[in-house]
């Protein structure tokens, strides 16, 4: 038997949970895990179509698992934990007064989230949009 140690990069990284993920789809027909798995604009487009009419939302319900493969190969993993993020982010009131930005060690903009309500909700919209990417420059710095 090998006992061949192997550098951390050749490990999956885990980003993103499969669990996070599935509850998130029991909201999909607003597109909650397609946002949660980086894909905004057909997060949107689930938005507005209900899911694609719920079909493309229980159809999403096999794909969960090779979106949250996807999502790990993408975003780089760090002290900021995607999944506690995006909690703060997709529970309201949470994210609407800014406890994802606070937690991501923005403080003025989260500050400024608090006071207006995630910018009377644009602010929290360009966040479901950005978030990954958000975390995983934040992370990518140290």
């Amino acid at each position: 038997m090998s006992t061949a140690t192997y550098p951390a990069a050749s490990f999956p990284r885990n980003t993103h949970s499969i669990v996070v993920g599935y509850v998130c789809w029991i909201f999909g027909f607003l597109g909650l895990h397609r946002f949660y798995y980086g894909k905004p604009i057909t997060g949107t487009i689930w938005f507005f179509t209900g899911g694609l009419l719920l079909i493309g939302w229980i159809i999403d319900l096999f794909l969960i698992p090779s979106m949250d493969a996807k999502a790990d190969r993408r975003y780089v993993p760090g002290r900021i934990d995607y999944n506690i993020a995006w909690l703060l982010l997709a529970i309201p009131p949470l994210g609407w007064i800014g406890l994802h930005r606070f937690y991501m060690g923005k403080i003025v903009t989260g500050l400024i989230w608090l006071v207006t309500g995630g910018l009377l909700g644009l602010g929290w919209l360009y966040d479901l949009w950005t978030l990954n990417d958000q975390v995983s420059e934040l992370n990518a710095r140290g």
